[in-house]
């Protein structure tokens, strides 16, 4: 086993050092010295925003940089134990020379994901949107499971998130609005960009018929304060109205609820969790903000119609990935192809696979 175990640890070590070695250690290295100069002068704080800002890509930057080491570190005691092992012939070290291998290549894959992320605004906060689509209750009852979905995969990453708006319907939820918070949060969700279509037989249907729904997923930003975007008032269509749901006397009683439509676009944005309408207002724009700065960057890159989602049908022959529950089993991508039998465990937040294939499909058809 130890002998089987061999290529596969030194073709591993050998994609350590090569993938480290294409993005560039000593450009890390600078651009941490040159972020600890920044937060070495007093006057960065006197910007709290900016300081934030600084001290936070300063973390990022070291944790790439130990994490990457000690990978390195790692792969090459593992290199180590081996070649003792078989000198010695000592098959006792086998579990735990396995064990170490499966941990490398783990940590290999994450981390190479992370270097993958390199767009400007892949390690922000994140805007997570969910509409049903065709299907009446039941793309409610699918935009329900979705939600439910997100909210589990985004557990097992250690994020966190908050409902900033959602509207409820017969059979589940006819739109909901989140945001994420954790580093690379858009990178990493912005490939669930798209349509999500389910084939189920319909518990609402008493005559056990097959049904087939669809729910859209958008995915923006959180972009900072400090970019400037020209939104003019006369641009705007401001709406406000009572919250739904629960939220106490004062929620449901007053139109703090807001709902903002960038009329020149079509974007609609509307918030509804905040107590005060002036909050919801604020975050209202905020959302805005996010969503148009995404849609004139998709224009200008000559890309508006992949990128909007929220244009296209939510309906047949625009989904990105099929989730199959009969006659048979299956989530499929149809972007990248991976698919898997499994569907309870995505479902259940079980995401990375197709996360993983969709940054690896986009960073080499960047390349």
């Amino acid at each position: 086993m130890l002998q089987e175990l061999s290529p596969a640890i030194a073709k591993l070590k050998e994609k350590i050092m090569e993938t480290w070695g294409f993005f560039d250690e000593s450009d890390i290295r600078d651009k941490i010295s040159k972020l600890e100069a920044e937060t070495a002068d007093p006057n960065l704080w006197n910007d709290r925003k900016k300081a934030e800002t600084v001290t936070s890509e300063l973390r990022r930057l070291k944790d790439r940089l130990v994490a990457w080491e000690k990978l390195v570190e790692s792969a090459e005691d593992l290199e180590t134990l081996l070649e003792l092992a078989l000198a010695e012939g000592d098959e006792s070290q086998e579990a735990e020379i396995a064990n170490m291998f499966a941990s490398c290549e783990a940590s290999y894959r994450e981390l190479r994901l992370k270097e993958m992320l390199d767009d400007e605004y892949d390690s922000k906060d994140a805007y997570l949107t969910i509409h049903s689509g065709a299907g009446g209750t039941e793309a409610c009852d699918w935009a329900s499971m979705l939600l439910r979905m997100y909210l589990r995969y985004i557990e097992k990453k250690g994020f966190s998130s908050t409902i900033i708006d959602m509207l409820e319907a017969e059979g589940g939820i006819k739109s909901v609005t989140m945001e994420i918070k954790g580093d690379y949060a858009f990178g990493y969700l912005k490939g669930e960009a798209g349509v999500h279509r389910l084939v189920r037989i319909s518990p609402f249907d008493s005559s056990g018929r097959r049904h087939t729904s669809f729910a859209s997923v958008y995915v923006s930003p959180v972009l900072d304060d400090d970019i400037e975007l020209d939104i003019k008032p006369d641009e705007l269509r401001i709406d406000t109205y009572r919250a739904q749901g629960a939220g106490g006397q004062h929620v449901n009683k007053t139109e703090s609820a807001v709902r903002i439509t960038h009329i020149p676009t079509g974007i609609v944005v509307q918030c509804q969790n905040e107590r005060s309408q002036h909050k919801n207002r604020d975050m209202a724009m905020k959302m805005l903000k996010s969503r148009l700065y995404e849609y004139l960057r998709a224009q200008k890159e000559a890309e508006q119609e992949e990128k909007a989602i929220e244009k296209k049908d939510i309906s047949w022959g625009n989904q990105i990935r099929s989730y199959v529950f009969q006659p048979y089993t299956m989530v499929k991508d149809l972007r990248t192809r991976v698919e898997t039998g499994n569907i309870q465990a995505v479902m259940d937040g079980e995401l990375d696979q197709f996360i993983e294939a969709y940054l690896v499909f986009n960073w080499q058809n960047k390349q």
